[in-house]
């Protein structure tokens, strides 16, 4: 049978106002009574009821985290951030996948809900209106995690996106004129908003005329990446850089070079846009814009127990610093 409260109170021959005192760390126990109290809690096994903890306290410690994709290195590092500082901060976590499906997010949104969370940490590749909306009504605080809300009203931690762009850019700029960039979907805010315009601005400071032939949008994974170099190299006027938006998209990138007897920087340069564990793992190892995938759950999580604490926050939009690191698919 499940061991109680009054259990540990009958056998320490003391009150469950004084056992309660015990279990929350009150320090107003005599310390013969708390080691007394504390052998019991051990010989029984007693653990302490966290719901009905927080119906009494209207906190649980837990949190909710709703990621796209745990099996991404992207997603898989941002939550690492947030549950090293969940823990640090005595939170516990409730983890669960979204699959970026609008319906499911706003279901597991209403869920986390429905188990008393005491706040949110959300990451999404595009923040709907209808998600937009049931955040902004939610009864606990959220906080994005490298994601994008335009109206700039909930609390959020990324990079400037559009900045790390146009500086990765830049860089290619130096030494080429026929530099294509392989988006992501259109429809993420990130692209559509960010990336693709620091493209154009970077070829428009240079007055270079922007080629819409070398803006590829809406690829999603490795194979799309292979097709679509492939089609440039077809074309007959092949990029002699290309700027990718992930580090899935480079790795097809550098690889359909390969396959066409073009070698990574010699004959043509490419910069990656993440920084995870893959573009280390390729060769040529890629340079790459660092997103501070890690720094952006912690900050988040830290960000979010001050809201919920009811701490003072200067900014509910926190940006943080990115750079570039430099490898060996481009020449310096």
């Amino acid at each position: 049978m499940t061991v109680t409260i009054y259990d540990v109170a009958r056998e320490a021959n003391v009150s469950m106002a004084t056992v309660s005192r015990v279990v929350n760390g009150n320090q107003n126990v005599k310390p013969a009574t708390r080691k007394k109290v504390l052998e019991v809690i051990k010989r029984l096994g007693y653990r302490p009821n966290a719901v009905a903890r927080g119906l009494a306290s209207k906190k649980t410690t837990t949190v909710g985290v709703i990621i796209p994709d745990i099996s991404s290195n992207v997603y898989a590092e941002l939550t690492r951030g947030i549950e090293d500082i969940a823990t640090m901060y005595n939170y516990n976590i409730i983890l669960a996948n979204s699959d970026q499906n609008e319906d499911k997010e706003l279901q597991l949104f209403d869920t986390m809900l429905g188990k008393q969370v005491d706040g949110v940490v959300l990451m999404s590749d595009e923040v709907t209106p209808a998600l937009h909306d049931a955040i902004e009504a939610s009864p606990v605080p959220v906080v994005l995690a490298g994601s994008i809300d335009e109206s700039h009203t909930i609390a959020s931690v990324n990079i400037d996106y559009f900045a790390a762009a146009y500086e990765a850019l830049s860089h290619l700029l130096k030494r080429h004129n026929k530099v294509a960039f392989i988006s992501g979907p259109e429809n993420y805010t990130v692209n559509s908003g960010y990336k693709i315009p620091a493209y154009q601005k970077a070829l428009q400071e240079k007055n270079m005329e922007i080629n819409e032939h070398y803006i590829i949008k809406n690829i999603v994974n490795y194979d799309e990446s292979v097709q679509a170099v492939n089609e440039l190299i077809n074309s007959g006027n092949a990029p002699t850089a290309y700027f990718a938006g992930n580090d899935e998209i480079a790795l097809g990138i550098v690889h359909a070079l390969y396959d066409n007897n073009l070698q990574v920087p010699t004959d043509v340069e490419v910069i990656s846009f993440e920084d995870t564990k893959l573009a280390r793992m390729v060769r040529p190892q890629l340079t790459s814009v660092v997103l501070p995938l890690y720094d952006i759950g912690a900050v988040a999580m830290r960000l979010l127990t001050k809201l919920i604490n009811k701490e003072d926050v200067e900014e509910l939009t926190v940006v943080l610093p990115h750079r570039i690191e430099e490898r060996d698919s481009t020449k310096g």
